[in-house]
């Protein structure tokens, strides 16, 4: 047989070889010059050996190819290079400048920024720590003479594989977890070098000139990096390791999300509709808007209409300035404009009242925005507002805020009434009678209980976490998670730092610790997600929409499947919100 057989080969392939397993792809950037997109050897070898699948993304300043080829990969990188031309990062050319290379810098700026907005893995090497710098906040110094006339040798003429100086590697770094030691020996060919990491990124790794020669996202996100070449290094196979890892979780989760239906049960991002916000664009004034929303696989949010609860002697007017007539008012204003982001065939957004319309619209593309009520003094008093609100597709109402009110006492309130008020056994057996479910965040303990005697449907916190790791009256005792569940309810972790730890600053860890507590407690149908995000919700790790998908990286790490995720991000409290709703009488 002649060895170019192709049939002959192909007969022998299928019939010897299993199916492949799926692999991440990892987009690394060509380099460019002499009409040629190119790329050393070593990149996509290192990315093959390592198990991922390597593919070359041209220097296209093309926005449209940028977005549509992000969308098909796990993980990036930046390749090494030519200089970044100064005016990207609003600077006049020094003297020293050397060539810089005009075709790469737009779209790899570009494609940095965008995959760091997905939580795509990014390593960037040498040249590629530099675009990562410029893209994310940081600085880049033109030239090492320049800026340190004692540096040591950062151009090295030995060969590439030929380690010529070392760096020094911060203690608490992914870099120190990857190579286990304090000082490593590198290789070493530039002559700019990152001379700011900027507040997205901390340095993890300098020569002994003080010249920054790694870099590592402090907020959680899967991004390294450096300034030598790993390609060429033996010990570089750790990095190229650590990046499939990264992305072999980034395509896991997204293929999760791809079938399952994500709802973030309370998000406050309303209450600043009054500043001109929109949703539909990306502002970096709120935390949940639908590109955050499209780049965290966040499916639907339950925007709420928060109504502040004026203190005695105060009128809520005097809270919210531009309402006349009172909180019916108001929450009708916040309801109108959600409806106005959504009107007509919207191609992207639409407002889904029941668990159907959650799907349908996740069927045809589209995300989902659910109404809520935030204090029950909405209903101004009056029973006949609770059908109002149901008519307007409220799903939920949260029977109080931070003090009491005419429904109840509040976990923050002065035992107004012991629990419960008597309008508020009205109001808690009409929401039964019109499937609204009943939301106790907020509440006091003894409210909590009168609630859980009187409803005869499941109950909800919308927003709440655990008292036992966290001493504060907002959040849930041990005694009140599982006599929720055993009601058949649930309980969604907010992401509010204040209600996640006393002491230090709250991150993703305190959000996934009281996550596992709650499920410990309640078992896995009775927990989910209520982020309170623009209600003061969000830390470090799962800081706004799209960080969402940071959670379902933690829960298959930590050995959850898709069903089991799918009930945490969303699928208890539709599967409660199903049952009050096809039970209203």
């Amino acid at each position: 047989m002649h060895k170019y057989d192709w049939h002959s080969i192909l007969s022998r392939l299928y019939s010897s070889y299993p199916e492949a397993e799926e692999n991440p792809i990892i987009g690394i950037t060509g380099n460019y010059g002499e009409t040629t997109c190119k790329l050393a050897d070593g990149y996509y070898k290192m990315v093959a050996e390592a198990g991922g699948v390597p593919v070359i993304i041209p220097p296209l300043d093309d926005t449209s190819v940028i977005i549509n080829t992000l969308s098909r990969l796990d993980g990036l990188i930046l390749s090494g290079g030519g200089d970044h031309n100064p005016l990207f990062y609003c600077e006049e050319p020094s003297y020293k400048l050397h060539s810089i290379n005009s075709e790469r810098d737009f779209p790899e700026l570009l494609i940095t920024q965008l995959a760091y907005n997905r939580n795509i893995p990014i390593l960037g090497i040498c040249r590629g720590i530099q675009t990562i710098a410029i893209a994310l906040g940081g600085e880049v110094m033109q030239d090492i003479d320049e800026a340190f006339p004692d540096h040591v040798k950062h151009s090295q003429d030995s060969e590439r594989t030929e380690p010529t100086h070392t760096v020094s590697i911060s203690p608490d770094s992914i870099l120190r977890k990857l190579y286990g030691e304090e000082r490593i020996a590198v290789n070493s060919f530039h002559h700019q070098a990152v001379s700011s990491a900027g507040s997205r990124f901390a340095v993890s790794a300098t020569s002994v000139d003080g010249i920054i020669e790694a870099i590592e996202s402090n907020e959680y996100k899967p991004i390294i990096g450096v300034q030598w070449h790993p390609e060429w290094l033996e010990e570089g196979k750790l990095l190229f390791s650590w990046l499939i890892k990264e992305a072999t979780l980034y395509m896991k989760a997204s293929s999760i999300h791809d079938s399952i239906l994500t709802l973030d049960t309370h998000c406050d991002t309303p209450m600043l509709f009054s500043q001109g916000i929109s949703i539909t664009s990306r502002d970096d004034r709120i935390l949940v808007d639908l590109h955050k929303m499209s780049e965290g696989r966040l499916d639907a949010s339950v925007m709420v209409a928060y109504l502040p609860q004026p203190k005695e002697g105060e009128l809520f007017p005097d809270k919210v300035p531009f309402v006349v007539n009172g909180p019916k008012e108001y929450a009708d204003l916040i309801f109108d404009k959600i409806e106005s982001f959504c009107v007509g065939d919207n191609p992207l957004v639409s407002v889904a009242r029941t668990v159907a319309d959650l799907w349908k619209n996740k069927q045809e593309g589209r995300m989902s925005i659910m109404l809520g009520i935030e204090n029950g003094i909405a209903l101004e008093g009056d029973i006949s507002n609770v059908e109002y609100f149901a008519r307007r597709g409220v799903v939920y109402i949260t029977l109080c805020h931070n003090g009491d009110n005419d429904i109840c006492d509040s976990a923050r309130g002065s035992s107004t009434h012991g629990g419960l008020s008597r309008f508020g056994k009205e109001v808690v057996r009409e929401m039964n009678r019109l499937g609204i479910l009943v939301d106790l965040s907020h509440a006091a303990e003894k409210t909590f209980w009168d609630c859980l005697e009187l409803s005869s449907d499941p109950i909800v916190c919308s927003h709440s976490s655990c008292r036992a790791l966290c001493d504060h009256p907002r959040n849930l005792t041990d005694n009140q998670l599982k006599a929720l569940a055993e009601k058949g309810g649930v309980c969604q972790i907010t992401i509010y730092g204040g209600f996640l730890r006393k002491n230090g600053i709250a991150t993703i860890n305190d959000v996934m610790d009281h996550i596992f507590h709650a499920i410990d407690v309640m078992g896995i149908d009775h927990v989910g997600i209520g982020t309170d995000f623009d209600g003061d919700g969000g830390v470090p790790g799962i800081a706004d929409a799209s960080y969402f998908l940071n959670i379902t990286k933690r829960l298959i790490v930590r050995g959850y499947g898709k069903q089991e995720i799918q009930k945490i991000l969303g699928g208890n409290f539709l599967r409660v919100l199903q049952a009050v709703q096809q039970g209203k009488r």
